[in-house]
Formats: structure tokens, sequence, C-alpha cells
């Protein structure tokens, strides 16, 4: 692919042993943006060895020990066949024996978190493996042969079914082909096997010795798994602003992208965080709010319930009859896009109702949804878009990927008794003690450094990061003061 093509950018900003954040950018315009506070350890994707604490026979699952607070749930249909005890027989129009026909209490198992736990529920489990690579997905337990929907090129799909094949995975064992795969070499995707192949390997190597419970395989934290799964060809640079973080993914990309190396760079500029050198906190901020502004005038309006995401969109000032049908397409096409994007940043998830200005021509509603499912073909998640109906609402389904960024950082208002949302305690803290990193770094750092802030987060910071302030101020040799500051924002 030639560099006119690339045109993309990839931004890493991390505070060490705290958060990362990774914005995917196109010329100026930021297309993903990703959280992960360290605090909050996704499990997601780890593989634990376990026990079945208990069977209910009611639901036909089992409560797996595996280590965390609470046990994890696992259905029958989530149970390979290779861990039934003796022989079974299966009823007439079923699927699946009884569960506490085949399995028992104490029984050992291996299982990897599907699903994160929420509440006072705990983690959904499957005991059907999966370790993601960078071309592929290498399933224990089932062993077919895939390849991406997001590769639609028929001989290209044909091609890699072949090379597939030809690796020959073994018995119980699967690759499908993800999206990164399509357009790689023979050579590329071998060796992405045979790392996967080690990979398991090891884990069940690891796993015939472990006492349960125990952790097997723990998922790559968020930044790595943005130089894994995010960073494609058309991507010409990786800013990362943490040195650490930088040798990381040039290790990975000299494996993935070996003519590429080049593509990464420090960000050293101590006086300008990273995302505000390239100008991207204003659309950063734009995921929390409430409203998103159109080019043309109109604006989109997200409402998030229990049951659905409604968006609405207000037209901006259309003078006389003649011109508001053109008018109406052309705010309902700019919403189309506007709001897949903002589906993919705020990583919505369920069902959505949109209710679209009012148009009278057929043609103009086609033209509508033929620009919203454009729109969504680079979406990760799937989709299932409806029609405009004659109510001029068009619902969608769409899948969600993981913990979105408004999830992770805003908790409900206090001020409000929680009918809208503010950045939460932990997320401005971070702000601020990656502020103080960079200003412990300058040359120019005063001593001792006093930073000030408002008195809630002066509290927040000294009562839960105050371990953490005195270590920074001592690897630099310096002492940071936190002093209180005008009022709450």
């Amino acid at each position: 692919m030639t560099s006119k093509t690339k045109r993309k950018k990839m931004f890493i900003s991390v505070l060490p042993g705290e958060q990362v954040e990774v914005v995917l950018a196109e010329e100026g315009k930021v297309l993903e943006y990703y959280v992960e506070m360290l605090h909050l350890a996704k499990t997601k994707g780890n593989i634990y060895k376990g026990f079945i604490h208990n069977i209910d026979p009611a639901l036909q699952a089992a409560f797996i020990n595996y280590g965390a607070e609470r046990n994890g749930f696992l259905q029958i249909d989530e149970v390979h066949p290779e861990y039934y005890l003796g022989g079974y027989s299966l009823k007439k129009g079923t699927r699946y024996p009884l569960m506490q026909k085949v399995l028992k209490p104490g029984q050992e198992i291996l299982v990897q978190v599907v699903k994160e736990p929420t509440g006072k529920k705990g983690a959904f489990l499957s005991s059907y493996l999966s370790l993601p690579g960078r071309c592929f997905v290498y399933t224990v337990g089932r062993d077919q042969i895939g390849v991406s929907r997001k590769i639609e090129d028929e001989k290209e799909r044909e091609r890699l079914k072949s090379i597939s094949s030809q690796l020959s995975p073994g018995q119980g064992v699967g690759l499908t082909v993800r999206t990164a795969g399509g357009g790689q070499s023979k050579a590329q995707l071998t060796r992405d096997f045979k790392y996967l192949n080690r990979l398991w390997t090891d884990i069940r190597k690891r796993a015939q010795t472990a006492k349960a419970p125990c952790l097997l395989y723990k998922e790559l934290d968020l930044a790595a798994r943005a130089a894994r799964d995010y960073l494609s060809p058309d991507v010409c640079e990786v800013w990362v602003d943490e040195q650490g973080t930088a040798e990381g993914i040039k290790g990975f990309i000299s494996l993935a992208f070996p003519r590429s190396v080049d593509l990464v760079k420090l960000h050293t500029d101590l006086d300008r965080p990273l995302f505000e050198k390239f100008n991207l906190n204003k659309h950063i901020e734009q995921i929390y709010s409430r409203d998103v502004s159109l080019p043309s005038g109109g604006r989109l309006v997200f409402d998030h319930t229990e049951a659905l995401t409604a968006v609405d969109i207000n037209s901006g000032k259309i003078g006389g009859e003649r011109n508001f049908q053109k008018m109406a397409l052309k705010t309902n096409m700019e919403a189309a896009e506007a709001i897949a994007q903002q589906l993919n940043l705020r990583d919505i998830g369920g069902q959505v109702v949109i209710d679209f200005i009012e148009m009278k021509d057929p043609k103009h509603c086609r033209e509508v949804e033929k620009t919203m499912r454009t729109a969504l073909k680079s979406d990760r998640a799937r989709t299932d878009v409806g029609g405009i109906s004659r109510f001029g609402l068009m619902e969608l389904v769409r899948q969600r990927l993981g913990s979105s960024a408004l999830s992770v950082s805003t908790e409900p208002c206090p001020c409000c008794g929680g009918t809208g949302v503010r950045r939460n305690m932990e997320w401005q803290s971070l702000q601020a003690l990656k502020d103080v990193f960079r200003l412990l770094r300058r040359a120019s750092c005063p001593h001792p450094l006093e930073y000030p802030v408002h008195e809630e987060l002066a509290l927040y910071l000294l009562n839960n990061k105050r371990e953490l302030l005195m270590e920074m101020g001592e690897r630099f040799d310096n002492r940071v003061l936190v002093k209180i500051s005008g009022a709450a924002g």
C-alpha cells in the first residue's frame, strides 16, 4: 500500500501503572477512542483453571470457582464434551445431556471469561477457548476453518481458507481469519499461527500442573491490544507518550510489519500533552456530550434509556417550504454519517431508534438508508439496519464490543440526583496525575511543585493517590504539593 493512501494515525497516551487511552484518527477526525483504567482490571479473554463449585439443575448451569470474588456462570451449551464424565444418553429433541448427569462438583475445568462480571452477577464463562492473534483467532474445541465476514472478496476468502487448511491446526482446533489477515502473505499467516500454537501449548502445559483456581492466560493490556487489533496497513504513524510502551509497540511492529518499524513516534514535548498537540481533545469531549453538532447547522441529541438509545435529529434554520425537503435530505445525510461515527466512538450497543427529519420523497429515504449502511461498514461491531418507517424512524441493532469510555469514566452526578453525568473522581485524579507526571519531567519544573485543584479532587488525591504522588516526587527528586484552588468542575 502506498504512503499516499496512508492517512490514519494512532495515538496512545499512557499514565504508567494507571491508565491507557487510544485514539485512531484520520486527517484530524477521531474515528475510534478506547480507554482502560488499570484499577478496573479487565478479565474478558482471560483463561483460568477452575473447579465446579455447584450445579443448578433448573438452570442447567454450573457455578465455577476460578479465583474471582464471585463464581462464574457456565451453561451446558458452553461445556465441551471432553469434560463429560462417563456415558450419557440424549432425550429425544434435546441437544445436550443433563448437566448433573455428566459433571460433578469439585471437577476441574479450563474456562475463559466471555463476559465481564456486572453488579452482583458473576462472569459468563465458556470452556470453548479462543486465542486472538494478529491474523487469526485460534479456537480450542471448535475445529472449523472460517474467514471474517468483513473480508468480502470471494477469491481472497478462498485463498485464506486454503492456507488455513494447509496449516493443519490439528484435531479439536480451529482457525478463523481476522479482518487484519486479509491480504497477508502465507509466510505472515504461518508466523501468526505458529505463535498461537506455541501459546496454546504453553497454556496446556501449565494447566497440567497448576492448582485450581488459578490464572493460566491473561489478555494483553489496551496498548498492546491496540497494536495487535487496530494497527492496519493504512496507519502511517503511531504516536506514544511513554517510552516503555513505545518500545513494546516497536517490538510488535517489527514482527507484524518488518518494513514499518519507523511508524512509532515518541512524543517528548513536555509543554503540551499528546492529545492537545494534535487537537484531539475537542473531538474526545464531544463523546461525552448529549448534543453533537452537524456541519449544516443541525444537531443530534442522544438519550439513553434502559431499553434502547434514542437519537433525535434537530434541523438548523430552514427558510421556506421549497428549501425544506432539500435541507431535510442534506441534514439527514450528515446525521447518518455522524450517528454511525458516534455509535462506534461511544460503543453504544443494543437497540437504537433514530428519528430523522420527515422526508416525503421515498427516494430521499432510500438515500439516507444507503448512507447509514455504508457508514457502518467500517464499524468493527456487527450491525443490523432497518429501513425508515412512515413515521420517519429507523431502527438498528449494534453489537457492543466492550466497556465504553463513557461507562468507564463517568458516574451519576451527586448534584443532580443522577439525572446527568460527570467525570468520576478516579478519572479526574488520573488526568491530574498525568499532568503532574508531565510537569515533573520538565527541566524547568519548580521545587516543590505546587499543583492547584478544586477541593473535592484535592481530597480524593490526598486520600487515594498520596503514595503515587510521593513516588512521582521521589522519582524526579522533587515534592508535589496539592493545593485547593477554585470550585468543583
